[in-house]
């Protein structure tokens, strides 16, 4: 079955490099994201978890743990590590989860069911579409999923400018506009009425159109 946003986030019991888990339990009662890899030791994953470790800082801010996804044994993981540490100047020190079973693939839908169950003689071509990225957040769903083919490095400043707008949206009854960036104006949703807007923005917004209203990005 395919996922979709607002789905839960399947659960799994898996092995990582900090050892066994339950993703549920692990993700706790904040947002996390999980960014998946077809390979160990492959050029552009490396950059990634080079560039996720640098910004693994950010997303503690933001109360969202960073986990990632590899279809390989947790053994290679651990090689891979010293490898990213030393190309992009920067530890892993969040975890990576080993699925050389391929069971977390298939359950998230990122491999066919009939792909087999094991990594072994697997190249990264053969599991070139373990490449998404999912937020989920507190209540266990899934609020992003993003595909990327192998050879293009995915955008990470973009998913925390994503994670900024969902954290504020669900906690104010607005939504960002296009290229929207934390302190920008932002948009009341049309659920709001004109009166329920007034009291909850004295200082008055720009009416566009009846369904485009732009305020001052809540505090």
């Amino acid at each position: 079955m395919s996922l979709r946003i607002n789905d839960i986030a399947p659960n799994f019991q898996a092995e990582t490099t900090h050892g066994p888990i339950d993703f549920h339990e692990w993700i706790g009662d904040g947002w996390a994201i999980l960014f998946s890899h077809p390979k160990d030791f492959t050029p552009v994953c490396t950059t990634e978890l080079g560039y996720m470790a640098r910004m693994e800082p950010e997303f503690t801010k933001r109360n969202c743990k960073i986990i990632g996804l590899s279809v390989d044994p947790v053994g290679s993981h651990a090689k891979w590590a010293a490898d990213i540490e030393e190309t992009q100047g920067s530890r892993v020190n969040y975890p990576m989860i080993g699925d050389p079973g391929l069971a977390v693939a298939k359950l998230y839908n990122m491999l066919p069911s009939d792909a087999g169950d094991t990594s072994e003689g697997r190249t990264a071509a053969t599991n070139a579409t373990v490449r998404t990225v999912f937020i989920v957040g507190p209540d266990k769903r899934i609020k992003l999923m993003i595909s990327y083919p192998m050879t293009t490095g995915r955008n990470f400043d973009e998913i925390l400018r994503v994670l900024d707008s969902m954290k504020l949206t669900t906690q104010h009854k607005v939504a960002t506009p296009v290229n929207w960036k934390p302190g920008d104006d932002v948009i009341i949703v049309p659920a709001v009425s004109d009166e329920e807007a007034k009291a909850k923005y004295p200082q008055g917004w720009k009416t566009l159109k009846p369904y485009l209203r732009i305020v001052a990005q809540p505090k």
